[in-house]
């Protein structure tokens, strides 16, 4: 990771700095290291509401279960699963299913994801507009510019009919060459997901992710113009790890932890807004 990138990650989880511990000894690509009867494990994680969920683990229901968390931030999409891959990290926990197909397909990665913890629906957001209906002829349109969250965010749009797509089309490679019709002859442009909601003014609308409108302090129950619907949803987030490790019992005990009654508290109660739903 740059020294850029570092910096941006500390500065937009600042209050996160308090949990991420910088430990000597990590396990590698061999998986977990385990000392004195307490396993280590290295978690990458987005900042919002991923970092904070894992540290309500470790501050509550890790230690009990033998297991110590290294938790690092990343607010670039394209990063954790690398970091994984390359054994800088045990597990992450930041992304769909739909997104982590995208990048095995891609990058050719060998990883296992258990199954998903929690919900971030996607909205439409806007700096200028008040209602959907307000939105204008040959309006400029933010989407991300990853495969997944690309096809993810023309799907939100799909779902309340302000665009058609190809019908069967699959989301995950899904492309603006798949609309078919497009009423208010809407223009579209991608940039890199985390950069949307600060570029919100230059557009009439823009698709944020989740986790990127916690981080911006947008509140999606009441600032988005369209929401995603959080009920049967695809898009659930996972704790993923190498392949290798899929059944490490100490993975396998912290994505148990992460299932817990007490996670699923946590979140409700700490995620009044809508922003952040249980998926189990």
């Amino acid at each position: 990771m740059t020294i850029l990138n570092r910096r941006s990650l500390f500065a937009s989880g600042a209050g996160l700095a308090a949990l991420t511990t910088l430990a000597a000894c990590g396990g590698g690509a061999e998986g977990p290291a385990e000392e004195n009867g307490v396993t280590e494990i290295r978690v990458g994680a987005s900042p919002k509401p991923h970092a904070e969920i894992l540290q309500f683990v470790s501050d509550n229901l890790a230690e009990a279960a033998g297991l110590s968390l290294v938790i690092t931030p990343y607010t670039d999409y394209q990063i954790p699963n690398q970091a994984l891959v390359d054994g800088d990290d045990d597990a992450n926990y930041f992304q769909t299913p739909n997104f982590l197909k995208s990048q095995e397909e891609e990058k050719g990665f060998d990883l296992h994801a258990f199954a998903g913890i929690h919900i971030e629906p996607l909205g439409l957001y806007s700096e200028t507009l008040k209602s959907i209906d307000e939105l204008p002829e040959g309006g400029e349109i933010a989407i991300a510019n990853d495969p997944a969250n690309r096809g993810r965010g023309l799907g939100l749009l799909a779902s309340y009919d302000i665009i058609s797509l190809t019908e069967g089309v699959d989301l995950t490679v899904a492309t603006t060459a798949d609309v078919v019709d497009n009423p208010k002859n809407l223009a579209f442009r991608e940039i890199e997901a985390a950069q949307i909601p600060r570029a919100l003014g230059d557009f009439a609308a823009g698709v944020v992710n989740g986790n990127y409108a916690l981080t911006a302090g947008m509140n999606p129950a009441e600032e988005s113009l369209i929401l995603e619907k959080a009920e049967d949803s695809p898009y659930a987030n996972m704790l993923v790890v190498r392949a290798a490790d899929a059944e490490n019992p100490a993975l396998v005990k912290l994505d148990e932890l992460l299932h817990s009654d007490e996670v699923r508290t946590f979140i409700t109660d700490t995620y009044t807004n809508g922003a952040v739903i249980p998926a189990f």
